[in-house]
C-alpha cells in the first residue's frame, strides 16, 4: 500500500491559555485538516501563579465542556501538572477528555497514521536512583534517558531540554539565554535519529540547520536527517514562533546522500572527542598561512611577522573545513566515518578516474581526525590520541586491502601528512601508485631528492608513531607501500623469513605489514616510513607531499589544488563510485 504524508503541528507551552489556543487551534483545522498535534511544553500553568480562573478551566476541561476539534497529545514540560487532571488520567487511561491525550514522562507510542512519537519530559534530577517510577512528576533522569534508546528509532522526538551541543555547527542565533542542555538527551537523539526533534524555549524561537546521522551497518546507504526546532510559549512578549505544521510520512526512506544545507550531526562530539576538541591550546599562524578546500594544512610559517601582517587566530573548530560539526564541511566528499577518523575524497585531487586504469575514481583521500587539533600528539586526552592514531592507521590499511583487490598487486601507495604544533587540524593525505615504482625505490628516492634539491634536511628512516615517544615537535612523515609481488612472496617462504621485515630497492629496511583480507588471504607487502624534522631552519612547503607526487606521476599540470575543481555532480559522483568499491573493506559499517 502507497505510503500517505501526515499534516501535523507542534506547539510551544501553553501555560494554562488552553481555551484561546484550542479555539486557533480549530480554525487552523477547519483551513488544514491536520492529522494530530502536539503541545511539547506546559499545557498548564505554573502551580505556584495559579488563578480562580485557571482551575475554572481545569474544570471546564475535565468536564468536556471545551471542545478540542483533533486529537492532541501533551506532554510533561517544566511544571507538575494539576492534582485533578492526574487523577482524571489516572481514571480514564490517559485521556483528560475527547482528543486529548498524556504523552507520559517517558514514553514512545505510535499513532493511527504509523507515526512513533517519542516523549522524555521534565528536567534531569540525578538524585533519582534507577529509571523514575512515578509517571507525572516533572523530572527525569540519565536512566530513563536509556531507557527510551530501546526504542532504537522514532518519528518525532519531544524533550523539555535541548541536547547537549545542538548548537555547536550552527550559524543561527540565539539572542536570549542558551537553554539548559543534557548529554543523556544528546544520546537518545542520536540513536533514535527522529526525522523531528522538538522542544521548548521561555520566549524564543529556534530551529537550527538540518542535521545528518552517519550510516550504520544496518543502514550502510542511509543518512538520515533530524531537524531540530524548539518552539517559543504562546502569547510570549517577543511574538516568537509558538506552532510549526509540516507534513511527515513516517514510510519515507532517509537519503542515501548527505542532503545539502545540512551539517554534520553536532551531537556527534557528545563524548570524549568533545572534551578533547574543546581542550585544545590554540597558536597563531603566519600571514601567508591558507585554510581553504585545498584540504591542506594552512601554510605556517614560524618566522616574524612584519608588525603590518600580524598573524590571525586560527579558525575554531565551528570554522574549521575539516571538522564534522563544522556548516562548511563539504559533506558529500565524506565515504566513511569511524569512531575517531573519517575518510573523504580529495577536492581537486592530484589524480583523476583516468590516471589509475583499475579505479573508477582518483582515489586521492584524506584520513581526517574527528577531533580538533593540529597534531595527533597534542589531542589531549591520551586514550582518544592513542585510538585516533590506531584508526587512521586502521583506515590506511583498509584502503591498501582495497587496492590489492581492485588493482591486483598493480597498485601500491603514499601516505603523508604535514605535522605542525601551529597548523590547524592534523590529517593524512592517501594517493595510489604504480607498486612498480615502489618496489624500485623511486617513490622513496623522489622525495628525498627533493628535499635535497630544496636544502632541506635529510630524511630519517622510522616513523614518528603517534608523535609521543621519542618524536619532534614538527615533521612531514612518509608512507609507501606496495602489495607483495609474487616472486617476493616465493622468496620469502623459502627464507622462512616469516614476512616481517625485508628490504627495498634502495637497500634499507622496511616492514613487512599485513594490510587486511582479499577473498579469505592476508594482504602483504612492504611499507617505508620516512620523516623529515621541520625546524625554524628552513621555510617549509606545505604542498611539497602533492608537488613531489606529481612530477613522479607526470601530473605536473595539476599541481595546484586550485587547478584541479570539479563540478558539485562530479565529486559526489567520485565519492559514490569509492563507497561502492571501498564497501567491502569498512570497518565502520562493521561497528554501530
Amino acid at each position: 500500500m502507497a505510503s500517505q504524508s501526515s499534516k501535523i503541528f507542534v506547539t510551544g507551552s501553553i501555560n494554562g491559555q488552553f481555551q484561546t489556543v484550542f479555539e486557533k487551534i480549530a480554525a487552523l483545522h477547519a483551513k488544514n485538516n491536520f492529522s494530530f498535534g502536539i503541545i511539547a511544553g506546559d499545557l498548564f500553568a505554573d502551580p505556584l501563579s495559579t488563578t480562580t480562573e485557571d482551575e475554572e478551566f481545569v474544570t471546564a476541561l475535565i468536564d468536556g465542556k471545551i471542545e478540542i476539534a483533533l486529537p492532541l497529545y501533551f506532554a510533561i514540560g517544566a511544571f507538575p501538572l494539576p492534582d485533578r487532571i492526574v487523577e482524571k488520567l489516572e481514571s480514564n487511561g490517559g485521556e483528560v477528555c475527547t482528543n486529548l491525550y498524556f504523552l507520559g514522562k517517558r514514553t514512545t507510542i505510535k499513532t493511527s497514521e504509523g507515526i512513533i512519537i517519542t516523549a522524555l519530559g521534565g528536567s534531569l534530577d540525578p538524585n533519582i536512583i534507577g529509571v523514575s517510577k512515578d509517571k507525572y512528576p516533572p523530572f527525569y533522569n540519565e536512566d530513563d534517558a536509556k531507557a527510551l534508546q530501546e526504542v532504537r528509532s522514532t518519528e518525532l522526538l519531544i524533550t523539555s531540554q535541548w541536547p547537549f551541543g545542538i548548537r555547536s555547527g550552527s550559524k543561527v542565533e540565539l539572542a536570549l539565554p542558551n537553554p539548559v542542555e543534557q548529554s543523556c538527551i544528546a544520546d537518545l537523539c542520536s540513536t533514535l535519529k527522529p526525522k523531528y526533534h522538538f522542544s521548548t524555549t521561555p520566549a524564543s524561537f529556534y530551529e537550527r540547520e538540518p542535521f545528518f546521522h552517519a550510516p550504520t551497518e544496518a543502514a550502510p546507504d542511509a543518512y538520515p536527517v533530524t531537524r531540530f526546532i524548539s518552539l517559543a510559549p504562546f502569547g510570549n512578549p517577543h511574538k516568537a514562533k509558538w506552532i510549526y505544521a509540516f507534513n511527515l510520512d513516517p514510510q519515507a526512506a532517509p537519503p542515501v546522500t548527505i542532503p545539502t544545507g545540512t551539517t554534520a550531526s553536532p551531537l556527534s562530539f557528545n563524548s570524549k572527542k568533545r572534551a578533547a576538541a574543546d581542550s585544545v591550546p590554540f597558536s597563531r599562524f603566519a600571514q601567508d598561512d591558507t585554510h581553504s578546500h585545498s584540504y591542506s594544512s594552512p601554510h605556517t610559517d614560524r618566522y616574524r611577522p612584519s608588525k603590518r601582517n600580524r598573524r590571525a587566530p586560527p579558525p575554531a573548530p565551528s570554522e574549521c573545513y575539516f571538522c564534522l560539526s563544522s556548516p562548511t564541511l563539504a559533506t558529500h566528499l565524506i565515504t566513511s566515518i569511524g569512531s575517531d577518523v573519517y575518510l573523504t575524497t580529495s577536492k581537486g585531487p592530484l589524480s583523476t578516474a583516468e590516471t589509475f586504469p583499475s579505479l573508477p575514481f582518483p582515489g586521492h583521500m584524506l584520513i581526517i581526525p574527528l577531533t580538533h587539533s593540529p597534531t595527533i600528539a597534542s589531542i589531549s586526552d591520551p586514550e582518544s590520541q592513542r585510538s585516533t592514531y590506531q584508526e587512521m592507521r586502521r583506515y590506511q590499511g583498509a584502503l591498501n586491502s582495497m587496492l590489492a583487490d581492485r588493482a591486483a598487486g598493480v597498485l601500491g601507495s603514499v601516505t603523508w601528512e604535514v605535522s605542525r604544533s601551529k597548523g590547524v587540524h592534523t590529517h593524512w593525505q592517501y594517493l595510489p601508485v604504480s607498486a612498480e615504482l615502489v618496489r624500485k625505490g623511486l617513490v622513496d628516492a623522489a622525495f628525498k631528492v627533493s628535499a635535497e634539491n630544496q636544502q632541506f634536511p635529510v630524511f630519517r628512516i622510522g616513523d614518528p608513531g603517534d608523535g609521543l615517544e621519542s618524536a619532534p615537535d614538527d615533521f612531514f612523515r612518509v608512507v609507501v607501500w606496495a602489495p607483495e609481488s609474487e616472486s617476493e612472496s616465493k622468496a620469502l617462504d623459502e627464507m622462512g623469513t616469516g614476512k616481517e621485515n625485508g628490504r627495498n630497492g634502495a637497500g634499507e629496511d622496511v616492514e613487512m605489514k599485513g594490510v587486511g583480507d582479499v577473498d579469505g588471504k592476508v594482504v602483504t607487502g612492504k611499507e617505508t616510513k620516512m620523516y623529515l624534522v621541520l625546524d625554524d631552519s628552513f621555510r617549509f612547503d606545505l604542498q611539497f607531499g602533492r608537488k613531489v607526487m606529481a612530477k613522479l606521476l607526470g601530473l605536473e599540470s595539476r599541481m595546484q589544488w586550485q587547478d584541479c575543481g570539479q563540478s558539485h555532480e562530479d565529486e559526489v559522483g567520485d565519492a559514490e563510485e569509492f563507497k561502492k568499491v571501498f564497501k567491502a573493506f569498512d570497518f565502520s559499517l562493521e561497528e554501530e
